[in-house]
């Protein structure tokens, strides 16, 4: 009874707000949810994909799920009670999200999914992510280059249960393991989160005052992991990160954050926005449903080529 009310309360402030309601403007609404806006990574994909969706003449309806699956399938409901064409989706699980996509479907909207993938073909219209073991390899040469291919590392991992952080670990694996004279001294997971990858990089190096360097699965763990260095008198340590965040890239300029590799979200989200009204209008998206799209290695050297989750 409470997530009912919870849903049609969420559904009239919509409504009454005007965002999303199909009234005033006749427009075909685009509904558009990825993780918390608090990560400016996925700021950057909602802002984005809004822009690019009222440039094409539609009506928007913004949500985060905030990695909870639940939320999601609520939200999901919420774009079929207020008929929206399409949904952009960064999701909330490979498995735990199939069946909100196929409830999308069934009820004859398509859903075009950027950043994360889903373990099932054929239920989305589009899966347009980054190409993450293509830009974790790129981070990996550029770690050990840095390292001068030797010396003890710790790698900070992102949460276990997201097919990116498997991905984005084996493609650093498949380059650092090649160099016997770097040494993986510790391995914990940091679940995405700054405040977490500061709490773990204390305990680690309190047992590993000898360490080179950190690469890290994202780049708020980067900066959580940075921070813990420096607090412990350890800023020398080289820091590798992964998305290109506007943090990140300032870092890097500052010199606490040596490299990050830069996933295109504004790039992607605004492709998933173009394939849905290509769908909506020549009913195909003249494009696979998988799709993947390279990433770009930043360092001190190309750094103000990049804004904000793209190339300037």
């Amino acid at each position: 009874m409470k997530r009912i009310c919870a849903w049609t309360a969420a559904i009239a402030m919509i409504a009454a707000a005007g965002c999303g309601s199909k009234a005033p403007s006749g427009k075909k609404l685009i509904a558009i949810v990825t993780p918390s806006h608090d990560n400016p990574f996925f700021k950057a994909e909602a802002d984005s994909a809004a822009g690019q969706a009222r440039q094409l003449g539609y009506d928007v309806l913004v949500n985060s799920h905030d990695d909870d699956a639940h939320k999601q399938d609520e939200l999901i409901d919420m774009a079929v009670a207020n008929r929206a064409a399409a949904v952009i989706l960064d999701n909330a699980g490979a498995d735990a999200s199939i069946a909100a996509v196929r409830k999308a479907r069934g009820a004859g909207i398509p859903s075009f999914l950027i950043d994360r993938e889903i373990n099932a073909n054929g239920v989305a219209a589009a899966q347009i992510v980054s190409n993450n073991y293509q830009g974790a390899t790129l981070g990996a040469q550029e770690f050990a280059r840095l390292l001068g291919e030797k010396g003890d590392y710790v790698e900070l991992v992102g949460r276990e249960s997201d097919t990116n952080a498997g991905i984005r670990t084996q493609g650093y694996h498949d380059i650092l393991d090649k160099y016997p004279g770097l040494k993986m001294v510790a391995r914990q997971s940091a679940n995405w989160s700054q405040t977490e990858a500061f709490q773990k990089m204390e305990t680690i190096i309190q047992g590993n005052r000898g360490i080179k360097g950190v690469i890290a699965g994202n780049d708020t763990m980067a900066l959580g992991a940075a921070a813990a260095l420096k607090a412990g008198g350890l800023g020398k340590v080289v820091v590798v990160g992964f998305d290109g965040s506007p943090d990140v890239l300032a870092a890097i300029r500052a010199g606490d954050i040596q490299a990050t590799v830069l996933q295109p979200a504004a790039r992607i989200a605004r492709l998933a926005v173009e394939q849905a009204n290509r769908y909506l209008t020549a009913g195909s998206t003249g494009a696979p449903e998988k799709q993947s799209i390279d990433c770009e290695l930043v360092t001190r050297a190309n750094v103000d080529q990049f804004g904000v989750f793209a190339h300037k």
